[in-house]
């Protein structure tokens, strides 16, 4: 029998995983604004909207896995347009500590919102298909940051909160988060969550996974 045809099934995902981050990185360009934001400065105020205390730019600079010059020249943009506040560390006079104004909190409120054209595509999805795929994605983040190739994400599966497989799966709901102590499913799943606080090494992993 003759091999199907092409890269094979593990190059093939992640020719994928590119094209779906490309249709991403396109929508963040049309949602740049009246403000022209480029798509760091958008994350930026995205990462600092679901933050419960004001950042450090060393914070924002290994969150985005980006450089301190390029963090520092989207930070100086995002205070010139009025949308970040900054105050000295009561602990070090040295490091500043950056948060959203009043006009930044309402971008930030902007840019989170889900345009037509990737919500659409993401709703035609039946439900299982989308809750596997979620479950998927989080799995994929997690081996990625065991392997220092991204930074940590706020999500479940390094979450101290976080219980997988605490319930029967025919629930529908088999996890279990702590901080509101009730079941949820694949479909629910968090990949960025501001009541998120780290357990540590090693990250939780689905039973079968192995390892």
């Amino acid at each position: 029998m003759e091999d199907v045809p092409g890269p094979p099934p593990a190059t093939q995902l992640l020719i994928g995983l590119a094209r779906l981050g490309q249709a991403v990185r396109m929508d963040a360009w049309r949602n740049a604004g009246p403000l022209n934001l480029t798509p760091l400065q958008a994350d930026i105020l995205t990462l600092l909207h679901g933050a419960r205390t004001p950042l450090r730019q060393g914070d924002l600079v290994a969150a985005l896995a980006s450089t301190a010059p390029t963090v520092s020249d989207a930070v100086k943009a995002l205070r010139r347009k009025e949308l970040l506040a900054a105050a000295r560390d009561p602990g070090d006079a040295r490091v500043l500590r950056l948060s959203l104004t009043e006009a930044g909190r309402a971008e930030a409120g902007r840019l989170t919102e889900v345009s037509d054209t990737l919500g659409g595509a993401v709703s035609a999805l039946p439900e299982e298909d989308f809750a596997a795929l979620l479950r998927g994605t989080v799995t994929l983040i997690r081996e990625l940051q065991d392997r220092r190739a991204i930074p940590v994400s706020r999500m479940c599966l390094t979450c101290r909160f976080f219980v997988p497989d605490a319930h029967p799966a025919e629930t529908g709901k088999p996890h279990h988060c702590n901080v509101v102590d009730a079941p949820f499913g694949d479909a629910e799943l968090r990949v960025a969550c501001p009541d998120h606080e780290p357990r540590g090494q090693p990250h939780r992993r689905f039973p079968g996974e192995g390892r």
